[in-house]
């Protein structure tokens, strides 16, 4: 399928730095609550991640990643998601996350 450019731009894919993370073994599979902070124009939002494999909540606290912040809110079992945190399958499936090369200012937006 191809698409627009106007079409890409819908997305709003933004880097936020991850202020708390907690495992979440209620989820139905193993994740990670996240809590990243997406600078002064969107503010802190929460997200629901299935990144056991590669990550402990200790290690993401202080991390850049990038996540879509224009989806609307989704129930993950008791959790209210509000991003979506991106990352990319390693050559098992499991996610790894997807950041800056280097630091960059809050609420960075993708283009």
């Amino acid at each position: 399928m191809t698409i627009t450019y106007d079409d890409f731009q819908k997305v709003d894919i933004r880097v936020g730095v991850v202020t708390r993370a907690e495992p979440y073994p209620e989820a139905r599979k193993p994740a990670i609550k996240l809590w990243v902070d997406f600078g002064p124009e969107i503010g802190e939002r929460k997200s629901s991640a299935q990144i056991t494999v590669h990550y402990k909540p200790e290690e993401l606290v202080g991390r850049q990643v990038l996540g879509v912040v224009n989806f609307p809110p989704r129930q993950i079992g008791k959790f209210i998601s509000e991003v979506l945190v991106l990352g990319l399958p390693d050559e098992n499936g499991e996610v790894v996350l997807i950041g800056p090369g280097q630091e960059v200012p809050l609420g960075g937006r993708l283009f």
